[in-house]
Order: structure tokens, then C-alpha cells, then sequence
């Protein structure tokens, strides 16, 4: 310890300034004890080092434990060994090792960088597809089971309005068949009833073929009879007109045979009457004029020119005949519905209730797969803090091993080594240059800076799907919500259905057709009135809309996630904070090496800028695309875009700035950056004046560490 005097005289020993403003602030908020125990060399306070290393360890890996793998779905005895080993490895590694202590609370600036990002993007998915996704999959399915109730519906009301129009016409053929006993006793009775007359019609008795045939008219007749000149057989009006023309010839010829044998009678009582030989004969002889008895053959002429059958006798007995037979066949009747089933468009007969059945089970598998698919994406995200892990140990390991590794910070020691220059004597860096702000870091500044910047942007942009997400799918199931809400008001619908008749036949008299008409057309007497009444409000659906809090639900942790882009930053900050708590002494050779190295490019500035700030020069002197000249002169709030900048430190020109006056060249510089390139334009200067290293840029910067 070095002794020194102070102000007044007095020896003492000569306390070292803090280092860094952690190491400030806690030996001015904790005792002595405590700050001697933080900063301690290696070796000093072992066991105590150990005992509260071990606890906190543990402590840590049982929060862990808490936090990612007790929310997995495994077995609890898996748990359990995996709670035993992390608290065994926690409180063995915190115990022993610096370098383990310092990986671990990396873990908390590394979960706000992209590790950490893809943690939470998990739950910004989880939380995506609870919110605006399960209310889109529950108004689908609620649009899906809409339709296959309107279309359930339409078929019962298409069956019933069937059913209803065609009862009466049901109870027409139930009348029919219930009237078929009836109807049977009035066939039977008129088929009984035209038996006489078919007897009379079919009947040949009145006459004798054999004795018609006696005469020459009656041979000829017969003849006809049996030869008809057509060849076809006789038809009944002319069979009936036939036989009644020999029953007038049979009578005709018996009424002669009757007299005759009354002559024979008479001749022989005359002859047993008179004895006497040839009176008798002479006297009986009349009774022998038998020839008197053809004078009955005028009747028989006349019966054929006058015969009493009418010239539609046999076509009306003919219709009788056929239309009594036709009564005495069984009446019955049966009514026979068919349906037919058309193919459906996958060429399977199938009902609308199985066709719904099978897209609801579809629906519900493809649920059932993407929660699965959710539950272990959640399990691979919970395994993404093993990167995160990864992470901090090689920052660590990087820190030791590369002294340019995420040198760029302008720390509390680089302020006190530059004051001690200072008051030396020596040549200083700070205030720093507008070309060397860009790329360092102040870790105090409350403003992301240059270096930062870049990698904010670029990780805003990766984060930029997963808000459009958000909002598409927000904005779908909003929309929607909407239409079917408006369907839900608009698509009321009120089935009627109302039907009526009345069919009254009236058959008068009491004649067999009047009662067989009675029994069959008077079954169509009915009459019916229905009305059916149905509206489709059971099939409307009923779509459920998202409030504040589900949407807040929903969106808060992608909010979380692009915060994380802009908080990376910041929290980056703290890597080189921590790291340098646990390795001071490296933490002091980094800054010295940083501090060296750009007194180094301070001294070469023109020398190692030169090939950028020519290149700069040249794209400035390039010719612009004449749109860019009209945006510049017509629009005066886009000029601070369009001015040309400072090739050193890329400024905006303004007023104050320095245009290089060499013909050719017009080089534009703003003061400061003139001032250090020492008021000589690198462009302009001949090239053999400068090292050969004034024409490529320095690859061995110091480079944020990601």
C-alpha cells in the first residue's frame, strides 16, 4: 500500500480509485467487509467463498427449474432427477468456479439478445394461437356447424311440406284400400247379375243345327256359320243375330211338323170313324192337304227381314262382358316409395349427418395435431435457454481468450487513464472524434448509439413477422367476427307453410253403378287444412368476438419481444459489467490495450480512413438520378435527406461545413472532421505522399460482440 501526505501533513495509506462504477457504488453502499469479500484476490476467503457460492447456485437452479422444466409435460420422477442434478451442478459451479458464476448472470443480459428472443417468441406464438387462432378456429367451427344445421333444416322442411302435401292424396288410397271388402260385394253382385244375360247370349237352346240344315236358306246360313268369308270368327252382334234367325226357323219348322202330325192325327181318327171302304178315303181325303201347313214360312220371312236385336247389341254386350270380368278380378292396391340416393361428389352414398360427423372429427384431429404441434414447440423453446447458456459461457470464454472481443466501451477506467494523461502532460483521446463516436460505445448514455444501432434494426426486422402475424390474424378474426355477427342479424329466416282442400263427388241413386261409383270416386271426398311453422334461429351462428383483455392477452408478449430489440442494447452493456466484476484484472488490460490502440489510429486517422473517404468521394461526385434533383429542389422537407454528407463522419452539409475548393474534387467536410484531417484533403492528396495502409481500411478493429 502506498504512503503518501495529505493536505495536512498527515501519513496514510493511499486508498486506489474504483475502476469501474459498479465497483463505486458498492464500496460506497456496502461496509468495508463486504467490498474487501467482493474484490478479493484469489485464494483469500475459501470456504466462505464456497458455502455462499454453493447456496446461491442452488438457489438459481431450483428458480430455473421453476421456470423451464417444471411446466414441461414429462413424467414427475424425470423432474426430479433433472431438479437434483441442476441444484447439484448450480452449487458445485457457483461454489468453485468464477468462471461459472460469471456465465450465470450472463444468462440475464443474454435472455434481452436474440437468445432470449427466441424464448419468448414461444410464448408470443403460444399466446398468438390462444388468442386471435382459437377464436378463429371456434367462429369457423361455429360457421361449419351453421351450415349443417341450415342444410339439416332445409331437408326436414322439404320432408315435412312432402309429407304434408301428399296426405291427402295418402288418405285417398288408405280409403280405397280400407273400401276393398265392399267394393268386392258389389262386383260380385253385378257379376251375378250379368249372368243371366251371358247365359242367354252364350245359350243355344231354340234351335237345332240338324234340322236347319233341312232347308237350303238355313244350309247356307250354317255354312256362313262355320266359313266365315273373312276367315276371322264371327263377331257377337252377328253370332246373336244368327242364333235368333234359327231359333225363328226352328220355331217355324216345328209349328209345320206340328201340323203336320195334327193332319196325320186327324186323317187317322177320320179313317177309324168311317169304315167304309173308299168313302173313308174319299171322304178323309182333306185330311191329307198337309201342304198347308208350309203357309207358317211367311213367319219365318218375316223374322229375318224384321229381327229384334239392336245394331249395337253385341259392342255394348261385349264392354259389359269385358268390364264385369275385370270387376271380378282381386282388387288391391299397395303404395310403394322409393328413394333413390345419388353419389356424393367423393362417389360415396353417404347421409348428411355422416358427412357432418366426419368433417367435425376432421376438424377436431386437425385441432388435436396442431396443439400437439404447440406443445412441442413450447418444450423445443423451453430447450432454446440450453443456447442461451451456451451463449454466456462463450462470451465468457472469448472475453479471456480475444482482448478485441467487445472492446469498444468507453469505461470508467479509459476516463481516468486519459485524466492521468492529462495531467501528464500526454496526448489524449477524449473528447473523441465525430468518425470515432461511431464506433465505440458510452455505457452510460441513455440513447442507443451508432454500433448499436445496426444490430437493433436488423433484429427489429426478424421480429417484424411475428407483429405482421399478430395483426393479420387479429385483424382476420375481427373481420371475421364481423361478418358473421352480421350474418348472425341479417339471415333470420321464418319457414310457413300452410295448405288446404276440399274435394266433395256427389253419386245420386240407388242403382249398382251409382253404389260401386259411390264406393270408389267417393273416396276423393276429403279435406284438410296444415300449417307448418319453423324459423332457422337454433342453426344461426353464434361467433364470439375478442374483448381488450384478450387482445392485450394476445399482444403482450410480441410487444415483449420487439422491447427485447430495443432493450438489447442496453443490456448487451451489461455483459462487459459483469465479466468485469468477476476478471478486473483483465477488464484493466482490455482498457489499456483499447486505449493503446486508439492512440494508434488517432496518430495514422488519414492514413487508415483515406480509401473510405475517397470511396465516399466518389459515390458523392457520381451523377444523381434527376428524380433525386427534383425531390431536392420542389420539396424542401425532404432536403435534410438529400443533402450531400461529410465523407469522414457522414454528417449532413450545412452551412458551416468545408467544401474542398480543388477543381474536380468539391469534397464535402464538416469543421471538426476538417480540423482532424489536419485541413488537407485526403482525396486531393497525391497518393505517394501517404503508407501504403492509406488505402484500405482497418480489418483489426475491436467489433461488437453479438
Amino acid at each position: 500500500m502506498t504512503i503518501s501526505l495529505d493536505q495536512n501533513g498527515a501519513k496514510g495509506p493511499r486508498r486506489k480509485l474504483p475502476h469501474t462504477t459498479v465497483q463505486r457504488l458498492l464500496s460506497w453502499g456496502l461496509p468495508v467487509s463486504y467490498s474487501r469479500f467482493l474484490w478479493r484476490q484469489p485464494g483469500e476467503f475459501p470456504v466462505t467463498a464456497f458455502l455462499l457460492g454453493a447456496g446461491t447456485g442452488g438457489l438459481l437452479a431450483i428458480g430455473l427449474f421453476q421456470i423451464l422444466v417444471n411446466p414441461m409435460n414429462i413424467y414427475e420422477d424425470q423432474k426430479m432427477k433433472t431438479l437434483y442434478s441442476l441444484v447439484g451442478l448450480g452449487a458445485v459451479g457457483w461454489g468453485t468456479s468464477p468462471h461459472i458464476r460469471c456465465a450465470s448472470l450472463l444468462i440475464v443480459p443474454k435472455m434481452l439478445g436474440k437468445e432470449g428472443r427466441l424464448f419468448v417468441l414461444g410464448y408470443a406464438l403460444a399466446a398468438i394461437y390462444e388468442g386471435p387462432v382459437a377464436n378463429l378456429r371456434y367462429n369457423l367451427n361455429e360457421v361449419i356447424a351453421s351450415l349443417g344445421c341450415t342444410v339439416e333444416l332445409q331437408i326436414n322442411n322439404t320432408r315435412a311440406a312432402w309429407h304434408t302435401s301428399t296426405a291427402p292424396l295418402r288418405a285417398v288410397f288408405k280409403d280405397l284400400l280400407s273400401s276393398k271388402d265392399s267394393l268386392k260385394a258389389e262386383t260380385l253382385n253385378i257379376s251375378n247379375s250379368f249372368e243371366d244375360l251371358d247365359a242367354q247370349v252364350k245359350s243355344e237352346a231354340g234351335f237345332k243345327l240338324e234340322d236347319a240344315m233341312d232347308s237350303e236358306e238355313k244350309g247356307q246360313d250354317v255354312e256362313t256359320r262355320q266359313a266365315p268369308p273373312s276367315g276371322h270368327p264371327l263377331s257377337t252382334q252377328k253370332m246373336f243375330e244368327l242364333k235368333t234367325k234359327l231359333r225363328c226357323s226352328y220355331v217355324v219348322n216345328k209349328a209345320i211338323f206340328s201340323c203336320q202330325r195334327w193332319f196325320d192325327r186327324k186323317h187317322d181318327q177320320c179313317m177309324q170313324r168311317i169304315w167304309v171302304p173308299l168313302f173313308n178315303h174319299l171322304l178323309c181325303l182333306p185330311m191329307k192337304f198337309k201342304f198347308l201347313c208350309s203357309i207358317a214360312k211367311v213367319m219365318d220371312i218375316w223374322c229375318r227381314k224384321h229381327i229384334p236385336v239392336e245394331g249395337n247389341f253385341g259392342q255394348t254386350y261385349d264392354s259389359l262382358n269385358q268390364s264385369v270380368h275385370s270387376l271380378t278380378g282381386e282388387f288391391s292396391a299397395n303404395i310403394n316409395l322409393k328413394e333413390e340416393k345419388q353419389a356424393a361428389v367423393l362417389g360415396l352414398n353417404q347421409s348428411w349427418e355422416h358427412m357432418g360427423t366426419e368433417v367435425r372429427n376432421y376438424v377436431q384431429s386437425q385441432e388435436a395435431r396442431l396443439e400437439w404441434t404447440l406443445g412441442l414447440l413450447q418444450v423445443l423453446l423451453s430447450c432454446t435457454f440450453l443456447l442461451v447458456l451456451h451463449a454466456s459461457f462463450s462470451y465468457v470464454d472469448n472475453y479471456n481468450r480475444d482482448i478485441r472481443f467487445d472492446n469498444i466501451y468507453i469505461s470508467t477506467y479509459f476516463y481516468q487513464i486519459d485524466e492521468r494523461r492529462k495531467k501528464l502532460g500526454k496526448r489524449t483521446l477524449l473528447p473523441l472524434r465525430k468518425a470515432e463516436e461511431k464506433t465505440v460505445i458510452f455505457p452510460c448514455k441513455p440513447t442507443i448509439q451508432a454500433s448499436e444501432m445496426k444490430n437493433a434494426v436488423r433484429e427489429l426486422l426478424e421480429s417484424l413477422p411475428v407483429l405482421l402475424l399478430l395483426v393479420v390474424l387479429c385483424g382476420l378474426d375481427w373481420a371475421l367476427y364481423s361478418i358473421f355477427d352480421t350474418i348472425r342479424h341479417h339471415s333470420f329466416l321464418q319457414y310457413s307453410f300452410h295448405s288446404s282442400h276440399k274435394l266433395e263427388v256427389k253419386v245420386e241413386g240407388d242403382s249398382m253403378l251409382a253404389r260401386l261409383l259411390r264406393n270408389t270416386i267417393g273416396a276423393l271426398n276429403t279435406s284438410s287444412e296444415t300449417a307448418v311453422e319453423s324459423n332457422n334461429m337454433p342453426c344461426l351462428p353464434q361467433p364470439e368476438s375478442m374483448d381488450a383483455q384478450a387482445y392485450f392477452r394476445a399482444a403482450l408478449p410480441t410487444g415483449l419481444l420487439m422491447c427485447l430489440c430495443l432493450l438489447q442494447a442496453f443490456g448487451y452493456r451489461l455483459r462487459r459489467v459483469i465479466a468485469a466484476f468477476y476478471f478486473p484484472k483483465r477488464e484493466k488490460k482490455r482498457i489499456l490495450f483499447f486505449y493503446n490502440d486508439l492512440l494508434r489510429k488517432r496518430a495514422a486517422f488519414t492514413k487508415l480512413r483515406r480509401a473510405a473517404i475517397v470511396r465516399r468521394a466518389h459515390q458523392q461526385r457520381a451523377p444523381r438520378h434527376h428524380l433525386v434533383d427534383i425531390l431536392h429542389r420542389r420539396c424542401p422537407l425532404l432536403r435534410r435527406w438529400l443533402r450531400r454528407r461529410c465523407v469522414v463522419c457522414l454528417a449532413p452539409e450545412t452551412p458551416e461545413s468545408y467544401v474542398c475548393p480543388t477543381p474536380g474534387c468539391e469534397t464535402v467536410y464538416c469543421r471538426s472532421c476538417w480540423v482532424d484531417m489536419r485541413q488537407q484533403c485526403p482525396v486531393c492528396t497525391p497518393r505517394e505522399e501517404l503508407s501504403s495502409s492509406a488505402f484500405s481500411d482497418s480489418n483489426d478493429d475491436a467489433t461488437y460482440a453479438e
